[in-house]
């Protein structure tokens, strides 16, 4: 049985790598490929967040009984980084250096905050709470990478 939470660092991790090879076209202001690479970041960035808004949010929410705990919190950090992102597409597609590191400064403080919540709490939270379901919310988030992305993760 695999935990909820390796499963998540990992995408994680995916999320980190891809981000960091866009990051790199926009340093060289390869902008073409940037923007190539920045939308592939946003393809799987967005497919962690619907892990985690439509699969795993919700049944944690039950499993503790609200819906106003930490998942609230969570959701409400997803709507300024979707911000944010959406602010650095823009300043791909402007060609905008100082735009895009502007946000990108921002965000790794954040991203790396939100990240610590959900990887030192919230995660470990889910694989105690729902540990007779993780094998279910696992699957669950599998199928959102295969629709969503159309990818085999």
């Amino acid at each position: 049985m695999q935990k909820i939470a390796t499963y998540l660092d990992q995408d994680h991790r995916r999320c980190d790598e891809q981000y960091t090879m866009a990051e790199s076209e926009v340093i060289l202001r390869h902008w073409e490929s940037a923007g190539r690479q920045f939308e592939r970041f946003l393809a799987l960035f967005n497919c962690h967040l619907d892990k985690e808004e439509r699969v795993l949010f919700p049944r944690l929410d039950h499993a503790l009984g609200n819906g106003y705990g930490p998942t609230t919190v969570m959701r409400a950090e997803h709507r300024q980084l979707r911000e944010m992102l959406a602010l650095m597409r823009a300043a791909i597609a402007q060609r905008d250096t100082a735009a895009y590191f502007d946000q990108a400064d921002l965000l790794r403080i954040l991203m790396r905050q939100h990240n610590l919540k959900e990887e030192g709490i919230l995660y470990p939270q889910a694989d105690f709470v729902l540990i007779k379901q993780a094998d279910a919310v696992i699957a669950s988030m599998k199928n959102l990478d295969h629709a969503e992305t159309g990818s085999a993760a």
